[in-house]
C-alpha cells in the first residue's frame, strides 16, 4: 500500500512541477537543514512568492506533500482520497502556486537523494554540514557513503543553476568537483564566498540574548543582526539563507533586514523560561554528535548561576556510537556543573565525564520521563540548563515539565502533535 502511495505521490508532484516550473532549493546535510530552511524562507520571502516544506516532510512521502502544499492525512484512507482530488484540481486548473519552493531532503538510507531527484530537478542544492560521524550513519558503510549519497544532490545540478556549500565541511565543501553549476560557499573559514567574522552575543539583563556579525562578500563588509538566534552554529544558516538571496537578486541591504525575522523552529536552540527563575535551552528536536558539541558550546558562552545539561542517547550512529558519546562527556564535564544522562547509550556520556573529573556531579536516568520531577527537585534559580537528545528519546517531555509556562508547550515545543501525544 506504502509503495501504491508512494507512486500515486511522485507522479502528482512530477505532474505539478512541469506545469507550473517554479523555481526549486533543496536543502540536505546531516545537521541544520530545517533551521537552514527558515532561514532561506525568512530572506526570499520578504521579494517573493514561497512555499516552504512543513514539520518534518523530508522523506519520500513528505516531500511531495510538501510541493503538492498538503498535510498528511496519516493512516486516514478517506483523507488521502481528498488529498489526491485536491492534487487533481492543481493539475486540471490553474491554481495560484509558489514562485519558489524550498525543500529539505533526508536521506536516512542510501538511494534516498538518487530517489528524489528522480522527479524533482533543483534550481539550488544547499548542503548544510555532515561532520565527522554524520546522523543515520548507522545504515550506510560509514561516514563516506553518507557524503557520497547527499553528493548526489549537488551532482544532479545543470550547468545553470547553484550549489551552496559549507566551506567549514571538508565533506561538504569537496561536492563542488561534482557539479559544473555556480558555487557559493559560506562559512567562518578564510576563503569562504560568504564569510562571518567578529561574532558577538549581546545578553541583556533580562535574559534576552542577541546575536550580530559582520558578512563578508565581495570586498563588501555588511553587518547582520539576529534578535531570535542564541548559537554560533545557526550562523550557517543565515549564511545559506543570503547565499539564496544573492541568487535570487536581493541586495545585502534587504538580506540583512529580512534575516531580523528568522527564528529557529520548535527544538532548535530556543531560550525557554524555566521553573524557579531559571532558563532552559531547548534543543531537543534531534541530535547528532555535531550539533550536540555545538549546543553544549552555547551552554558553555551563556550565563548561568550553574550550568546543568541533560543529554541524551545520540540514535543511529552504530558502530561509532561509544566513540561519540565519550567524546560528548569530554565536553560536556567542561562547561557543566551538573550532568544528567537520559539512555543506555549516554551511560557512556556520565561514564567518560566521571573518568576525567570524578568530583563532577553526574546522574543517570533510562527514559526522558523519569528526569522531570528530579530535575525540578534539583534546580536553582539562576540555572542555565541545556537539554538536547534524539528524537526518539523525547526530550520536550522534560522541558515541558520544568518550563514556567506549561501551558504554551504546544507553541513553544517540539512533537505537540496528537500524533506523538499518544506515542510512549
Amino acid at each position: 500500500m506504502k509503495s501504491i502511495l508512494r507512486y500515486c505521490l511522485k507522479i502528482c508532484s512530477r505532474i505539478i512541477l512541469w506545469k507550473y516550473k517554479p523555481k526549486i532549493i533543496s536543502i540536505t546535510g546531516s545537521v541544520g537543514k530545517t533551521s537552514t530552511k527558515e532561514a532561506i524562507f525568512a530572506v526570499l520571502s520578504s521579494e517573493y512568492n514561497v512555499r516552504k516544506s512543513e514539520k518534518n516532510y523530508n522523506n519520500e512521502i513528505g516531500l511531495p506533500l510538501a510541493i503538492l502544499g498538503l498535510e498528511s492525512p496519516g493512516k486516514n484512507i478517506f483523507g488521502w482520497l481528498a488529498a489526491f482530488f485536491k492534487a487533481w484540481k492543481m493539475i486540471i486548473f490553474k491554481v495560484l502556486f509558489p514562485e519558489i519552493l524550498i525543500l529539505e531532503m533526508g536521506a536516512d538510507r542510501p538511494g534516498d537523494i538518487g530517489y528524489f531527484t528522480s522527479f524533482i530537478k533543483s534550481d539550488v542544492a544547499a548542503v548544510t554540514a555532515l561532520g565527522e560521524i554524520p546522523v543515520h550513519v548507522e545504515f550506510y558503510s560509514g561516514p563516506e557513503e553518507v557524503a557520497r549519497e547527499k553528493a548526489k544532490l549537488v551532482a544532479s545540478l545543470n550547468a545553470r543553476g547553484a550549489a551552496i556549500l559549507n566551506y567549514d565541511d571538508i565533506a561538504v565543501l569537496a561536492m563542488k568537483e561534482k557539479t559544473s553549476a555556480k558555487i557559493i560557499t559560506y562559512g567562518f573559514g578564510q576563503g569562504a564566498d560568504l564569510r562571518a567574522t567578529d561574532i558577538r552575543f549581546n545578553e541583556e539583563k533580562s535574559g534576552k540574548i542577541e546575536l550580530n556579525f559582520k558578512l563578508n562578500y565581495a570586498g563588501k563588509v555588511v553587518p547582520i543582526w539576529l534578535p531570535n538566534i542564541l548559537a554560533k552554529h545557526q550562523i550557517y544558516a543565515s549564511l545559506s539563507a543570503v547565499a539564496c538571496g544573492i541568487i535570487f537578486g536581493m541586495n545585502l541591504v534587504k538580506i540583512s533586514e529580512a534575516l531580523k525575522e528568522f527564528r529557529p523552529p520548535q527544538g532548535r536552540m530556543n531560550l525557554i523560561k524555566g521553573n524557579k527563575n531559571t532558563r532552559i535551552i531547548d534543543d531537543t528536536y534531534n541530535a547528532s554528535p555535531d550539533s550536540m558539541a555545538a549546543a553544549l558550546e552555547v551552554l558553555g558562552e551563556l550565563k548561568g548561576k550553574r550550568k546543568i545539561a541533560v543529554l541524551s542517547d545520540m540514535l543511529e550512529l552504530g558502530k561509532y556510537s561509544v566513540e561519540a558519546h565519550q567524546a560528548i562527556g569530554n565536553k560536556a564535564l567542561k562547561v557543566s556543573d551538573i550532568i544528567i544522562t537520559v539512555g543506555e547509550r549516554a551511560k557512556f556520556i556520565a561514564y567518560e565525564a566521571r573518568s576525567l573529573k570524578p568530583e563532577i556531579k553526574v546522574l543517570e536516568f533510562s527514559t526522558s520521563e523519569e528526569v522531570g520531577k528530579e530535575l525540578e527537585k534539583i534546580i536553582e534559580s539562576g540555572d542555565l540548563i541545556l537539554v538536547k537528545g534524539s528524537q526518539g528519546m523525547r526530550m520536550e517531555k522534560i522541558v515541558e515539565e520544568i518550563m514556567a509556562e506549561p501551558e504554551k508547550a504546544k507553541d513553544l515545543l517540539v512533537r505537540q502533535e496528537e500524533f506523538w501525544k499518544m506515542k510512549n
